[in-house]
């Protein structure tokens, strides 16, 4: 199975998420496709502030992890810029999958899924097979697969502080 999805074909962040944008090219996808500068807003122009804020709260995610271990933001003055002229694009070593993790990749990939909903949905279907070590009710990890599990990308669910958490998790499952 190939990953299907938007982003770079060479991630090294991918984020997992139940739900495709709401536009035919997006819901007939088969595979993994860059992003093109002003396609993020497309997109939010067509489906809506549900998506605004997937984008949104991943670019701040990229934008908030460890400088001295992620690049992310020292390509843009803002997270904002970011999103729009980085995120999901080609060498971004960003994806947003709408396929189930394929935990083969290198171990230095680090793969959040968006959702404990959604986390066990896969897990129930077997399309995933993890050790998750619940950590709280939101978030859970297997260091052995880079893999978390946490909150979707929502302000309500993955709040600022939440976001920052994220970040921390992140830049510790990818000092192991």
């Amino acid at each position: 199975m190939s990953n299907i999805g938007l982003g770079c074909s060479n991630f090294s962040i991918a984020v997992y998420i139940g739900n495709k944008p709401s536009m035919l090219e997006y819901q007939q996808l088969s595979c993994l496709s860059p992003l093109t500068l002003g396609e993020i807003e497309m997109v939010n122009q067509a489906c809506g502030n549900g998506w605004r804020k997937v984008f949104n709260v991943y670019a701040k995610l990229l934008y908030a992890l460890d400088k001295e271990k992620f690049a992310y933001s020292t390509l843009a003055p803002t997270w904002q810029k970011y999103r729009e002229r980085f995120l999901l694009q080609q060498g971004s070593q960003t994806a947003l999958l709408f396929s189930p993790p394929q935990l083969t990749t290198t171990k230095h990939t680090l793969h959040i899924i968006c959702g404990k909903t959604y986390a066990k949905h896969l897990l129930a279907t077997n399309q995933l097979t993890a050790n998750f070590t619940w950590l709280d009710e939101q978030f859970a990890i297997d260091k052995a697969k880079n893999l978390i599990v946490c909150p979707y990308f929502d302000y309500r669910q993955l709040s600022n502080v939440n976001i920052e958490k994220l970040a921390f998790l992140l830049s510790d499952i990818n000092n192991q």
